[in-house]
């Protein structure tokens, strides 16, 4: 029996991370659906922005196919999808309503949705507002895979019949390493600018910076307002290409992490940043949020902060004893849990349940997988 499975993703970029962070979560999927012998092409809509800013590495290039209207997807793709064994359309694809259509009137194997911002479409879709998934689709795929895991998989599978399961960002553990760099920052931030992220950065990065004029911070991302006037002692970066973010964590004392309101409220929602700083074995602080404590122990593995105060006296006080101790915990909390290995085995094990006389899917060896809460 061929144990190889014929995968087609429909994602919003892979080419370009710019403001886009779901490239990094499918790069490391995809490299690791790679290695296990799967065959992945990923299609993407060639639009200006991304076709402007690529960052692709050169080892996926070949797994990119550009398509520049529904109308061209259907007519050169059609017979990849109806082959497929599994076909999966992801969270803000461009049209995604008509391709959700068209992909499960045309796939013969199975067919999933990766929703990378499931609290987000939910209020989208509670608002009538989304316009990559409508509600009648949902229960047509036969996987909702859910970047949020908790009881807002209960809303989806009761709400509208999805067969919804937690499927995590990861990260690429070959990739994301200690490296032995002197640290240029006491505490850095990545990621791009949003209302509703802003406060929780003025409190936890940038009065702390107002406060101690001798720390070295630092901010990374685009689309911040000219409008704020950042601290002399931050320095500002408007991207780093995916290949620079493992030596930029490795250049921090600590990181930052920083969550939006709607993955607050929903909670269970961990970034992939969360796991690609930890990978390199450097501590985080974190804002609070339901269901960190299942993803890293808070004290041990990761640091919650309040407010501006104890992020200082992490920053200046902590023994380096305890400070290397909480990244190395943290780190092998990931390597034993969070890579996306881990999520492709995952996988297999949900298309087993879906699709098990259709899909030939390998048995591999015991690998803690995602669970449902």
């Amino acid at each position: 029996m061929n144990n190889s499975l014929d995968i087609v993703i429909l994602g919003l970029s892979l080419r370009s991370s710019w403001g886009n962070g779901h490239a990094t979560t499918y790069r490391a999927l995809i490299r690791a659906l790679l290695r296990r012998g799967h065959q992945v092409r990923f299609l993407e809509r060639d639009l200006r922005w991304y076709a402007q800013n690529q960052d692709a590495p050169a080892d996926l290039a070949a797994c990119i196919a550009l398509y520049g209207s529904v109308d061209e997807l259907r007519q050169v793709h059609a017979e990849a999808i109806a082959h497929a064994d599994l076909v999966i359309v992801g969270s803000y694809v461009p049209d995604g309503i008509e391709i959700g259509d068209w992909v499960q009137d045309t796939a013969h194997g199975a067919t999933a949705f990766y929703d990378i911002d499931t609290p987000v479409t939910l209020a989208k879709l509670e608002r009538d507002r989304c316009d990559y998934l409508h509600p009648r689709l949902i229960a047509g795929y036969d996987l909702y895979l859910s970047f949020t895991g908790g009881p807002l998989l209960q809303t989806l599978q009761q709400r509208y019949g999805a067969h919804a399961l937690p499927f995590y960002c990861a990260v690429d553990a070959e990739r994301y390493t200690p490296v032995q760099v002197a640290p240029r920052f006491d505490l850095g931030y990545m990621g791009t600018y949003s209302d509703d992220r802003q406060p929780t950065l003025q409190r936890l990065l940038m009065e702390p910076a107002q406060t101690w004029s001798a720390g070295r911070f630092v901010v990374v991302g685009p689309q911040y307002p000219e409008t704020i006037e950042w601290p002399a002692n931050v320095h500002r970066i408007e991207h780093l290409g995916p290949g620079e973010h493992p030596r930029f964590y490795n250049e921090q004392r600590f990181t930052l992490n920083v969550t939006r309101a709607d993955m607050i409220a929903a909670g269970w929602s961990p970034s992939v940043r969360l796991f690609e700083a930890a990978a390199c074995g450097t501590p985080i602080i974190s804002d609070a949020w339901p269901g960190l404590d299942s993803f890293f122990e808070p004290g041990r593995e990761i640091l919650i902060a309040q407010d501006a105060r104890q992020v200082l006296y992490w920053l200046r006080d902590m023994p380096a004893r305890r400070r290397h101790a909480i990244g190395t915990a943290a780190r092998a909390r990931v390597l034993a849990e969070h890579t996306a290995a881990h999520r492709v085995e995952t996988l297999e094990q949900y298309l087993d349940r879906v699709a098990p006389r259709r899909i030939p899917v390998r048995s591999f060896g015991s690998v803690r997988h995602d669970s449902a809460a």
